[in-house]
């Protein structure tokens, strides 16, 4: 088969094809696991972070990939819950241990065994990939395989920062940076709260404009001041000049979600800047989000059947995954970027 691996960490600046394409077995699935012939992989930043090294792979080579869909091609041993031809996805989350404190109180996210897709086992950039029967999902048939990508990571996980906001309808959501997860998060709003107003703050005017078409009621850069203070914000950006705006736009109690596996450092000193008064006092409050659990995967897809929920999708071919990342390096981004692979 033919997958793309990460074998060197290194920024895109200095290493604009990050990514190498190779003829590989197929492999062979174990006890309780599945093979899965892979039609579409969704794009993700937290790519970037294992190939620039935030976030790095503990082994090289690796094949990047966390939001796949894809067809069961064979089933390996003690495996009777999925069918052969079955279309299923994988997330983030690969594995968890299931045994510690964290994992028997559902925040398996925070485990401390917690195997992620793509990173700590090989992903979706490839023809076939293996995964777990217990961490896999069944597609909704309403969704073709390129618009159910993005639900395994940007949705999920824009879904688990939406519910840790603690908004209620009829509140002021802020939303910093507008790619592919935060994009949902503007749907899932209007859909859930439709009386909440959302204010995008976002890098790029073309971000901006497309905030303004889905029904954001303002939509400005991360250096402006909303209109109006927030009750939250969910931070969807890789840097740390935004969670400062972010802070300075909260009112009195209200609260930041980031979600962001990793920042990146190259403007990390604007937290030089911090001041207590404007930035923190008056309790506000600041939340990260982990990884993601099964739950929150299940959940979700679940919500974008009632919605329905479409993601706004801009698909690459396969031999175009180096393009892709880089793009989304650069800031060419409207929603979601997504692989074909078959």
């Amino acid at each position: 088969m033919k997958a793309y691996f990460i074998e060197n960490i290194a920024a895109l600046i200095d290493n604009p094809q990050p990514l190498r394409l190779i003829d590989t077995p197929v492999p062979v699935p174990g006890k309780d696991e599945v093979l899965i012939k892979v039609t579409a992989c969704g794009v993700c930043h937290t790519e970037l972070d294992e190939i620039e090294g935030r976030t790095p792979p503990p082994a090289l080579p690796v094949i990047p990939g966390h939001q796949v869909i894809g067809w069961i091609a064979e089933r390996g041993s003690g495996v009777t819950d999925f069918q052969l031809n079955e279309r299923v996805g994988v997330a983030w989350i690969a594995s968890a241990c299931g045994e510690c404190p964290d994992c028997r109180s559902g925040r398996e996210n925070l485990c401390a065994h917690f195997n992620a897709t793509g990173r700590d086992v090989n992903g979706g950039y490839a023809e076939y990939m293996t995964a777990k029967t217990t961490f896999i999902y069944r597609i909704p048939e309403n969704f073709p395989d390129h618009e159910a990508a993005p639900l395994l990571c940007a949705g999920a996980i824009g879904y688990r920062s939406l519910r840790l906001s603690n908004l209620i309808d009829g509140q002021k959501l802020g939303l910093s940076g507008f790619g592919a997860s935060a994009h949902l998060v503007l749907k899932m709003v209007q859909w859930r709260f439709p009386n909440v107003k959302t204010y995008v703050m976002a890098r790029s005017a073309s971000e901006r404009r497309f905030a303004l078409q889905l029904g954001a009621v303002w939509a400005g850069g991360h250096s402006e001041k909303t209109p109006v203070l927030l009750d939250a914000v969910i931070d969807t950006t890789p840097v740390w000049q935004p969670v400062l705006s972010a802070l300075e736009n909260l009112r009195p109690g209200g609260r930041l979600v980031i979600n962001a596996i990793r920042k990146e450092e190259i403007d990390k000193s604007a937290w030089l800047n911090l001041n207590y008064q404007q930035h923190l006092w008056s309790e506000k409050e600041i939340k990260s989000v982990a990884n993601v659990t099964r739950q929150d995967v299940r959940e979700f897809l679940e919500l974008a059947v009632q919605i329905p929920l479409r993601p706004e999708v801009e698909i690459y071919p396969f031999e175009d995954a180096n393009r892709a990342l880089l793009e989304l390096k650069t800031g060419r981004i409207r929603g979601a970027k997504v692989i074909q692979i078959t």
